[in-house]
């Protein structure tokens, strides 16, 4: 097409002119959306402005504010001594928080007995999620920690009555160098026992010639270490069509010392229960003087095939005393009922009928053991 008919076809009335046309015509709803945009967008810009210059000073002020919501502190200035005061009123706030405990302490000189009577606390924290707790009181001395008595657990109280006494038979001369410790758990069924606080007693510190009746304050306690109280190794067979059930206790390992020597006179108890009624048990020898005894005693139950899947082995591995009762040093759970390895033990041994099957087991606390021997079955 040469240049004269191109300009002939652009100047066209078909063709609608837009060179020689300069204003743009726009509907008025297009015109006022650009507006709105634009002026949302110098709105963000001055509020972003105003955000990182204007209120910028004001930053700190709200930052003691929040503070001050915890103990209002941080008055003296910024920096490490600042930090160490929020820490100090910070522990003075939670130390609130850990409720109060009554308590009794009496000496028998004549029986050389401490009396310690735990009778109630007030205020407890809440550490459950429904807003309670479910405290119990654990009592023992320190440094040996050879007797622990454990008062009961009061469901769903902050404010608990336990009215309960134990007794500590300990020579009077051998008190002062020994603390006496009362430490409030809250139970929890599924996992470890959280430490509410605790009270401290030294007994030197105690005028044991009249009884002691106080009210004290909890302080925080530390988690109580977990302690190893060593391992036993028992062999079960069960021959189905004789209905015989044989437990043989072979060895244990790396015991606890309960003697003041560093070293036990162990021996174990075998009970079977039939859903919770105790059926028979029995005793191996003492092993003198170690904490790594080997037994291989060997002893045989009769059990009816219809009643195995029912049946608890308990067996508990004790400190013989000549003078006194014997400690136990801790305890395993086998059979219906159990978790972990004393489920997967007894459910080798069904599975493998006329066959030995051993294994060894990590000795728990008695009453850890027997507190859940309490719970329902599921």
């Amino acid at each position: 097409m040469s240049s004269h008919h191109f300009f002939s076809f652009i100047s066209s009335p078909a063709f609608p002119p837009l060179i020689t046309d300069h204003k743009l015509k726009m509907p008025m709803w297009a015109i006022g959306a650009i507006v709105v945009v634009v002026l949302a967008l110098v709105a963000c810009l001055g509020f972003c402005i105003w955000k990182k210059c204007i209120n910028k000073g004001k930053k700190p002020k709200k930052a003691r504010e929040r503070k001050g919501g915890r103990g209002r502190r941080k008055k003296e200035g910024e920096g490490e001594e600042g930090k160490e005061g929020e820490g100090k009123e910070g522990e003075e706030e939670e130390k609130e928080n850990f409720g109060k405990l009554e308590f009794t302490l009496d000496y028998n000189f004549t029986d050389n007995q401490l009396i310690v009577g735990i009778l109630q606390a007030e205020n407890l924290p809440a550490m459950d999620m429904g807003g309670t707790s479910d405290p119990y009181v654990k009592v023992y001395m320190l440094p040996d920690k050879k007797k622990k008595f454990e008062t009961k657990v009061q469901r769903k109280n902050l404010c608990p009555v336990f009215n309960e006494t134990f007794i500590f038979k300990i020579p009077y001369q051998e008190l002062g160098g020994q603390t006496l410790v009362l430490q409030v758990f809250d139970f929890d069924r599924f996992g470890k026992h959280d430490v509410i606080g605790q009270i401290s007693i030294p007994m030197n510190s105690v005028d044991l010639a009249q009884p002691l009746h106080e009210w004290r304050d909890l302080v925080g306690g530390e988690k109580e270490e977990v302690e190893k109280l060593g391992d036993i190794c028992i062999s079960l067979r069960y021959v189905p069509t004789a209905g015989k059930l044989t437990i043989n206790i072979m060895e244990a390992k790396h015991l606890k010392a309960m003697d003041c020597g560093g070293l036990s006179d162990p021996f174990v108890k075998v009970v079977l229960q039939h859903q919770g009624k105790r059926l028979k048990k029995k005793k191996t020898t003492v092993k003198q003087n170690t904490l790594n005894p080997y037994f291989n005693e060997s002893f045989s139950f009769e059990i009816p095939f219809g009643q195995i899947q029912k049946v608890q082995v308990l067996i508990t591995v004790y400190d013989y005393d000549k003078l006194g009762s014997n400690d136990a040093i801790g305890k395993v759970w086998i059979g219906f009922g159990a978790s972990g390895v004393g489920l997967r033990h007894w459910s080798d041994m069904l599975a493998n009928p006329r066959r030995p099957v051993a294994q060894w087991h990590a000795l728990c606390p008695e009453e850890e053991v027997d507190e859940a021997l309490k719970k329902p079955i599921r």
